[in-house]
């Protein structure tokens, strides 16, 4: 089996119109399509649902559930909220930050720009609580090699000491990147 792509990821949404109005007036998003049911088709459960679905660009779909018969969304409150999030890309630091005046402007606490040396990012909340992310690309050369080249060294480190390996510390550390010489 070979995975093409990921079809969708599933959320779910307080109010499937107010998310397909913020996907789009915020982040330009497409709305494709809705499906409605009283039944959910995989376990047969009469459960009324609004499944929606956005573009997120290059064939990537956002889509989010609302289901008005169960109790009221809740978070995992033993995982921290900047845990769990969407992140998306944008093409230029143009764009992240004329993203930022926008969704500013629309009365919602940004965070950032965060610089995370191989991209840099803000952080905000859509209406339902999911944390978004936008990222910018700002990697030089070499960059995602070493951090692909010492990724399985960090995860067995990892693994035995739940301690941050240092093996990619100058990502947030303000040291200048050394490609490795193997």
């Amino acid at each position: 089996m070979t995975i093409q792509r990921i079809h969708h990821v599933a959320y779910r949404c307080k109010d499937a119109k107010e998310t397909v109005a913020f996907y789009q007036d915020m982040l330009d998003m497409d709305f494709l399509l809705a499906i409605a049911e009283d039944e959910v088709p995989s376990t047969k459960a009469a459960d009324p649902y609004m499944h929606i679905f956005m573009d997120a660009g290059a064939g990537n779909v956002l889509a989010f559930f609302e289901i008005p018969n169960s109790p009221p969304m809740g978070f995992d409150s033993n995982t921290p909220d900047w845990v769990q999030h969407i992140a998306f890309e944008v093409e230029s630091m143009d764009a992240l930050m004329a993203a930022k005046q926008k969704i500013e402007a629309a009365g919602i606490e940004v965070i950032g720009p965060t610089d995370h040396t191989i991209f840099k990012s803000i952080y905000f909340f859509d209406p339902n609580g999911h944390r978004l992310e936008l990222a910018c690309n700002t990697n030089e050369p070499g960059m995602l090699e070493e951090l692909k080249r010492v990724a399985p060294d960090m995860i067995e480190e990892w693994s035995r000491t739940k301690k941050a390996p240092k093996h990619a510390a100058w990502l947030h550390s303000g040291e200048k990147f050394k490609p490795s010489v193997e």
